[in-house]
């Protein structure tokens, strides 16, 4: 029940993301994924791009993980994996910039991925047989 509830986090926590770029340009990462399944029909080649697909791809291991009824650690690992690099990225990029909006809007998943990553490694050591 844990690890669900952490993977149910990660995806809300990954949608927290905040976007500023180039003069009053912002978004926060909800909104692009909204515009980014408006686009899916109408220019799919658009969203050929590694920093759309590998999270979003993300996103949709850990909701598959949801409806298992024990969540795989390998696709738990993979999501984290595939979000941090976005997330990531971003919190790096807020750091460089300076810019306090970005920082905050990432440190949440980065959070609740690590206590995922620690909640996996706990569990792995209380399953192994001795």
């Amino acid at each position: 029940m844990k690890t669900k509830f952490l993977n149910f986090l990660l995806i809300i926590t990954s949608l927290s993301g905040y976007l500023e770029w180039s003069g009053n340009s912002h978004i926060f990462l909800f909104k692009a994924e909204a515009d980014i399944f408006s686009k899916l029909f109408t220019d799919p080649v658009s969203l050929l791009h590694p920093f759309i697909i590998l999270p979003l791809a993300g996103q949709i291991l850990l909701l598959i993980t949801l409806f298992q009824k024990r969540p795989d650690k390998t696709l738990t690992c993979i999501s984290i994996a595939v979000l941090g690099l976005l997330l990531g990225f971003m919190f790096v990029i807020g750091l460089i910039k300076l810019n306090f909006k970005i920082i905050v809007s990432t440190i949440p998943f980065l959070t609740i991925a690590v206590l995922s990553v620690l909640d996996i490694k706990k569990t792995k050591i209380n399953e192994r047989p001795d």
